[in-house]
């Protein structure tokens, strides 16, 4: 995702907002990354799968996809790159994904590098946690499930092991299976 134009690196941090404790990952991309790129980056990072829409928000305006079908007031995201939107160290935006479960992130900007051609952008530095499964009704559906999932005599402790096909690990983070998806997915 890197452009042969790119003067700049972002490390960006980004923070499910409302998750306790934290979820979060620290990843490197192109300064000059258009905002529909960026979006690919964020999902796979926090392991989302991308099944629902997303936007940006940043000073009171709002970035997505266009579609005819919405009644939406948002700019173009393929016309915008994050440099445009963040353009000093400690700014931050927000990124919502799936508007019925409204999981919010908050991306800050951490440092701004000088652009280096031989790191393979983008690339997961760090991290925290797991991704929420999908459609688990937001932070406060995530909550309930994270307190069912650590009682097993609760009576929809069953089901919801049903409904996560068995296993869910929520302390759980690979960053070697993040590069490999952002390396599969990104490039």
């Amino acid at each position: 995702m890197a452009t042969k134009h790119a003067t700049s690196s972002y490390q960006i941090k980004i923070t499910l907002i409302g998750s306790k404790p934290p979820i979060w990952r620290t990843v490197l991309v192109p300064g000059d990354i258009k905002l529909d790129a960026l979006h690919i980056v964020i999902q796979v990072a926090m392991g989302w799968t991308d099944s629902h829409l997303h936007q940006f928000i940043a000073n009171k305006q709002f970035y997505g996809m266009l579609d005819d079908d919405l009644d939406m007031d948002v700019e173009d995201e393929t016309k915008y790159k994050l440099s445009q939107l963040l353009t000093k160290e400690k700014d931050s935006l927000v990124y919502e994904y799936d508007f019925g479960d409204s999981w919010e992130h908050k991306i800050l900007l951490e440092k701004i590098l000088p652009f280096d051609a031989s790191i393979a952008l983008p690339v997961c530095l760090k991290g925290k946690r797991a991704c929420p499964p999908e459609d688990c009704g937001g932070i406060w559906g995530y909550e309930e499930l994270l307190d069912t999932l650590s009682d097993p005599k609760n009576p929809d402790y069953e089901e919801m092991m049903e409904w996560l096909d068995g296993e869910f690990d929520p302390e759980e983070f690979d960053l070697e299976e993040v590069n490999e998806d952002l390396f599969e997915y990104c490039r």
